[in-house]
């Protein structure tokens, strides 16, 4: 089965920390949902299955489209594919667009996952962020959600920054953990390049992040879920038995999906493409037919690096079965020498390969750098 990602790159304001691909006017709102459609239909061959076991809508801010909006792209992609009846249909939200109508309309859309924004259930850490929402209106949302009949809910929180106390990142988790979700994505604040959060950095307006706060949260977050019944299926992802994300799963397993919109990637096994990072340069190339995307062929190289770097980041690991069928002998033997020179407390050996140990999660990158095979 595959799935398909969409791209809606329009937000109210711009998150101090980041780097996706979104505009803050709306103006090209319509023609924008208009390209939407027509990408899926010039681009409904580009699986090799048209059986649809997922739809993910992310950004940006999927929230800000009318719920007809929303609509219109479910009922172009069941026009042009199969979708499992049981497909799993997510919508990242944030906690400001959704009023008890919205969530009733989304739901009664076909809406069946909601992945909310929070970040944070703490004022003064959503204004360092630049969040639209604040702590009340979070923990509300949440509530009015599961009340609607959300069963699959979850939020994303962000720790580390400078903002956030240990006491406040443990009272976050608290709150996440009792407030009735059964998925939790949690992600250490990053700086990334050319956004306002490294500009405040560079100009010393803002203090330098501390990696060892980063460290610490993280392991409070590893301990607490564990406490609370939360299985840490990914380095980033955590949710009660049963309530994995589908999509996201099937991408760490290397399943194929059709990524639609500005700066969508899509992955078909054998190649990975991706389309401008403009919006009106997408909506007049699509119109136009060609020349919205760049495509890279990958190598049975590339493809193993792949596998490495989302594999490892999983509860499931390595599989040497997998790396045999898909690679080879040589890849195969070459990883086995790998994971000699890799210190022993990282990882841990399972009955068909090998995964991360608690302690290798910490350093994650690294170890998914020794594994790497780089061609001469």
């Amino acid at each position: 089965m595959a799935g398909i990602y969409i791209h809606v790159p329009f937000c109210k304001q711009a998150c101090h920390y980041c780097d996706f691909h979104f505009s803050t006017s709306l103006k090209n709102k319509a023609a924008l949902i208009d390209a939407l459609l027509l990408e899926l239909e010039q681009r409904s061959d580009y699986l090799k299955t048209k059986e649809i076991q997922t739809i993910y809508f992310g950004g940006g801010t999927p929230s800000l489209l009318e719920t007809e909006e929303i609509q219109q792209v479910l009922s172009k992609i069941r026009s042009l594919f199969d979708v499992d009846q049981n497909a799993e249909i997510t919508l990242e939200a944030n906690p400001d667009d959704l009023t008890i109508s919205k969530i009733k309309s989304l739901k009664a859309a076909g809406i069946n996952r909601l992945s909310i924004g929070i970040q944070s259930f703490y004022d003064e850490d959503l204004t360092d962020m630049n969040r639209a929402h604040n702590a009340e209106e979070a923990k509300v949302v949440v509530r009015n959600c599961l009340d609607q009949g959300f069963e699959h809910l979850s939020i994303d929180l962000i720790y580390g920054g400078t903002t956030l106390s240990d006491e406040h990142w443990i009272h976050n988790l608290e709150t996440a953990f009792n407030s009735g979700i059964n998925h939790l994505s949690a992600y250490s604040l990053t700086v990334e390049p050319k956004t306002a959060l490294s500009n405040f950095i560079e100009k010393g307006k803002k203090a330098p992040l501390e990696d060892e706060k980063s460290i610490r949260h993280f392991e409070i977050l590893k301990s607490m879920a564990k406490e609370h019944g939360f299985e840490h299926y990914e380095i980033s992802n955590l949710a009660k038995p049963g309530h994995y994300s589908t999509h996201n799963t099937n991408y760490w397993k290397g399943e194929p999906y059709l990524g639609i919109g500005p700066s969508a990637h899509s992955f078909n096994g054998n190649s990975r493409q991706w389309n401008v990072r403009n919006n009106s340069q997408y909506i007049n190339k699509i119109a136009e037919g060609f020349g919205y995307f760049e495509q890279e062929q990958l190598s049975a190289s590339d493809q193993y690096n792949e596998y490495m770097m989302t594999a490892l980041r999983t509860t499931w690991g390595v599989d040497f079965n997998r790396i045999q069928e898909r690679f080879g002998t040589k890849l195969l033997t070459y990883l086995k020498k790998q994971i000699l020179l890799i210190t022993p407390s990282l990882i841990e050996l399972t009955s068909d390969g090998f995964k991360l140990s608690p302690t290798g999660m910490n350093v994650a990158d690294t170890v998914i750098s020794e594994c790497f095979f780089i061609e001469n």
